[in-house]
C-alpha cells in the first residue's frame, strides 16, 4: 500500500473522539476538529462565522470542542503617523541656539553636497523631533545611505532625504538609537549588502539594485541561517515547479525548512521529500519519511495538545 500522507503532518487522536466524530457524519465537523487539533484555535480558518457557528455546535454536542476557543491574538496596533511640520516649526528649529539641530542641518547639507529644501528640512526634523533619534545617529544614517547609493549607482550619486527617512524609521524601529547600536547595524547592511550579491549568484540573477522586497527574502533567509546549497536547492524547486523565478513561493520553501529545523542540504534531503529534480525517463520516487525520532516528537506534541483540550473540556463540565 502507498503512503499517504505527508512526512511530518502526523495528527494523533484517541479512537473515542475519531467514533464521535464518525457519529456526526460530518464533513465540517471533521475540518474543525483538525483545525483545533493542529492549531488549538480558529487562527487561519477562512470560514464564514455561521459555518464556524454550526461545526462547534456539533463538536460541542460530543464533547470535541470547548464552551470557549482561545481569541486570536489581537494585530499590533499600527504606528501613528509622524506629524506635519510647518515652516514655522522648521524655522523655530533652525534658530534655537543651543538645539544640535541647526549644525545637523549643515553638515547633511556638506553630505549630500546641496543645499536643502523646505521639504528636506522637515524629513530631517522628523528624524531629529518625531523619531527622537540622536544627531550623531542621524549623521551615521546619512553617511550610510551616501556610501550604499554610490556603492548601487557609482560616484557621485546621492541618496534623496526620502531614501533616508525610509532607512531611518527602520532604524527607530530596531531601536539604533546609540553610536554603538548605529555601528552595529552598519556592519550588519554591509554583511548583508554582499551576502545578496551572493545569492543573486546563487540564483543565477545578474548583479542588479536589488528591489526592498528581495532585500527583506535575503536578509530573512540570512536571519534563519540557511546555507548556499539549500538555498540553492529551494531555488532548483521553485525553478522545477513555476518553471521561473518566484520568491514568494520560494520564501514558503525556506520557511517551511525553517519551521522543520532543516537549515543544511543533507538535513534537507533526511527530513523533506526528494529535493532533486525529476530526470527525462525516470519516475519520481515516493516522499523521503522524516526521522523516527522526529514523527515520535511531533506525535508527542499532539497527543500533549490533544490531552490539554480533554483536561479543559472536563472542567468545564465539572
Amino acid at each position: 500500500m502507498s503512503q499517504s500522507f505527508l512526512p511530518g503532518e502526523v495528527l494523533a487522536m484517541t479512537s473515542q473522539a475519531a467514533d464521535r466524530l464518525l457519529k456526526l457524519d460530518s464533513g465540517d465537523a471533521a475540518l474543525l476538529y483538525l483545525q483545533l487539533l493542529r492549531r488549538g484555535s480558529l487562527e487561519g480558518l477562512r470560514w464564514p462565522e455561521s459555518r464556524v457557528q454550526a461545526a462547534l455546535e456539533q463538536l460541542r454536542g460530543q464533547g470535541l470542542a470547548p464552551r470557549e476557543l482561545p481569541a486570536p491574538p489581537e494585530p499590533p496596533a499600527p504606528e501613528p503617523p509622524p506629524p506635519e511640520y510647518s515652516t514655522e516649526d522648521i524655522t523655530q528649529a533652525l534658530s534655537e541656539q543651543a538645539s544640535p539641530f541647526p549644525a545637523l542641518v549643515g553638515e547633511v547639507e556638506r553630505r549630500l553636497g546641496k543645499r536643502l529644501s523646505a521639504s528636506d528640512l522637515k524629513t530631517l526634523y522628523t528624524l531629529y523631533d518625531h523619531l527622537a533619534l540622536p544627531a550623531e545617529v542621524i549623521l551615521m544614517l546619512v553617511g550610510w545611505c551616501v556610501e550604499d547609493i554610490a556603492h548601487k549607482y557609482g560616484p557621485g550619486r546621492k541618496p534623496h532625504l526620502s531614501q533616508i527617512r525610509r532607512e531611518g524609521f527602520v532604524w527607530a524601529r530596531l531601536g539604533v538609537d546609540t553610536m554603538e547600536r548605529a555601528e552595529a547595524r552598519i556592519a550588519q547592511l554591509t554583511r548583508l549588502r554582499g551576502r545578496e550579491a551572493e545569492v543573486f549568484r546563487l540564483l543565477d540573477i545578474p548583479q542588479r539594485p536589488l528591489v526592498q522586497r528581495e532585500k527583506d527574502y535575503i536578509a530573512a533567509w540570512d536571519s534563519m541561517g540557511f546555507d548556499d546549497e539549500t538555498i540553492r536547492m529551494a531555488f532548483e524547486r521553485t525553478i522545477l515547479k513555476k518553471q521561473s523565478m518566484d520568491w514568494s513561493y520560494m520564501n514558503g520553501i525556506l520557511r517551511r525548512w525553517h519551521e522543520k529545523g532543516l537549515h543544511t542540504a543533507a538535513a534537507v534531503r533526511t527530513g523533506d521529500r526528494d529535493p532533486r529534480p525529476l530526470q527525462a525517463g525516470v519516475p519520481r520516487r515516493g516522499p523521503v519519511p522524516p526521522p523516527a525520532a522526529v514523527q515520535e516528537q511531533q506525535a508527542r506534541e499532539d497527543m500533549e495538545r490533544l490531552r490539554r483540550m480533554m483536561e479543559q473540556m472536563k472542567q468545564e463540565e465539572t
